[in-house]
Order: structure tokens, then C-alpha cells, then sequence
């Protein structure tokens, strides 16, 4: 076998040996890469019991939750939901001691102008046919129809009966874990005293909690049209802008001097070869 035939014999196995690994190093790849619905998810929220003329927060909390749970369906996943699957061996009748009489939702927050808001600022007035109760409110996200996830729970608060006053606001900031999309919201609420589900409202009773674009605050980046401008702070051997001034200013006296210089060189030889 001569010389020839055995560097083409090289070249035909280093080729089948490169292919045979370009499957490996893909499925890393993969492999390597965190699916959205693993990701922790994190929003801070403000909680105002006064309505939103109310300044001052009464609380403000920053939470963290588990990913978005994987699948499309949306029965099930609540708190409510939870309770009604334990006691659904029991006589049930609907609870209409509570329900919400209105809800308001605004959104906030578009750094980078592309149409998907951060921020939730969420207005709602609970009301019951006893003279006081004390409740509290969970909160709850689903994206593209998915399953409902939960961003916030409010304090305990206080309504009164059918009054107008005792409205409640729960403003919030997405701040990772929340991919660009179409979101939908749902609000459960619960007696405080027993902790006991009593009403909900969400997208099937009103167009308010419909279709919101939402992401997260680190996909809402600032749009800038203008290009980065790097600045030097000189070290490591780069030269400051005094220092390219200096050089400047030197070069330039070089030259002038060079082009004065010239005409008296050329004299002197015109002189001599005459």
C-alpha cells in the first residue's frame, strides 16, 4: 500500500469518526438547556386596603413560586378547587354569602415598547350579606390557557356588606419566570376565619380578566435605538485621551516642520548641481 492510499484511508476515518460524534454533542446541547416550566417564578407585590387613592402600601412582599406546572388543562390547581375536591363526597350548595360586586384591571410597565406589560395593578370589591367579615385574596396567572398559577395572596383584609368603600388593590411586578404571551386571571377569595374557599371570579364571568400581554421584567428590557459606546478608562497598557492628544499635537508640529524644511532642502540641491 503506497503513501497515497493510506493518507486517503486517514482522511475516510477521521470523517466517519467526526460524524458518528456530532450526535453526542447535540443531545448535550439539549440536555443542557431549562425548560420553562421548571424555572422558579418570582413577583413583588403592594397591597392597598384603602382602594387606589390609598399611598402607602400596607405591605409589600417579594415571592417566590414553583415552576409553571406542565400540561394545558385548567381544572384543578387552585385552592378552591383543592377544597371542593375534599369535601365533593359532602353536600354541596353554591356559597352565596360572598361575591364580587366589580373588578379593574391596569397594566403597567412596557420598557421596551413591544406591547407586553410587567406590571398588574388589580382593583377589586368583594362583598357579603353579613355586616363585617375578614378575607383575604389569592391571585392566579394562566398562560395560553394553561394550567392557573399563582402570584400573590393578599393580607387579611375587611369588607362590609355590599358597602362601596371597601375596595381592595393588589399591584404587582413579574419579575422572572413569566415568558411573553397572553394571560388570563383569576382571583379566588376566603374567609379568614377558617380559612374556608367562598367565591372566585375569572375569565368566564369577565372580559377584564381576558387576553392580557404580560411577560417578566427581564424580557421587558429598555429599547434603545443607539448603539453601545465604549469608553476606555485607560490601565493595562491603553493610552487615555490626553495621552492620543499629546501624540496628536506632536505628530501634527512634525509635519509642519518637515514642510518648511522642504523647500530650502531643494534650493540647496538646485545650488549644487548648478
Amino acid at each position: 500500500m503506497n503513501s497515497k492510499t493510506i493518507r486517503n484511508a486517514g482522511l475516510t476515518l477521521g470523517l466517519v469518526l467526526s460524524l458518528a460524534a456530532a450526535p453526542t454533542v447535540a443531545a448535550t446541547d439539549v440536555s443542557d438547556e431549562t425548560p420553562v416550566a421548571d424555572q422558579t417564578r418570582v413577583s413583588e407585590s403592594s397591597y392597598f386596603g384603602e382602594g387606589r387613592g390609598q399611598t402607602t402600601p400596607d405591605r409589600v412582599s417579594t415571592d417566590e413560586f414553583d415552576g409553571v406546572p406542565r400540561g394545558s388543562a385548567r381544572d384543578g390547581g387552585t385552592r378552591g378547587s383543592e377544597q371542593q375536591k375534599l369535601s365533593e363526597n359532602e353536600s354541596q350548595t353554591p356559597n352565596v354569602d360572598f361575591w364580587f360586586y366589580d373588578v379593574d384591571v391596569e397594566l403597567f410597565a412596557d420598557d421596551d415598547r413591544d406591547g407586553y406589560y410587567h406590571g398588574i395593578d388589580l382593583w377589586f370589591d368583594a362583598d357579603t350579606v353579613y355586616f363585617s367579615a375578614d378575607v383575604y385574596a389569592v391571585v392566579y396567572l394562566s398562560l395560553e390557557g394553561g394550567p392557573w398559577i399563582e402570584y400573590a395572596e393578599s393580607v387579611t383584609f375587611s369588607i362590609f356588606g355590599a358597602s362601596g368603600t371597601d375596595d381592595y388593590v393588589i399591584v404587582t411586578e413579574l419579575l422572572s419566570g413569566y415568558p411573553a404571551g397572553s394571560y388570563d386571571i383569576l382571583i379566588e377569595l376566603f374567609d379568614a376565619w377558617d380559612n374556608s374557599f367562598v367565591a372566585d371570579l375569572g375569565p368566564e364571568s369577565t372580559s377584564e380578566f381576558s387576553f392580557l400581554p404580560l411577560e417578566d421584567a427581564g424580557r421587558d428590557a429598555p429599547y434603545s435605538s443607539s448603539p453601545p459606546i465604549a469608553v476606555s478608562r485607560g490601565g493595562g497598557g491603553s493610552a487615555d485621551w490626553a495621552t492620543i492628544a499629546v501624540f496628536a499635537l506632536l505628530a501634527g508640529a512634525a509635519a509642519m516642520r518637515r514642510r518648511r524644511l522642504q523647500p530650502a532642502a531643494s534650493g540647496a540641491r538646485d545650488e549644487r548641481s548648478a
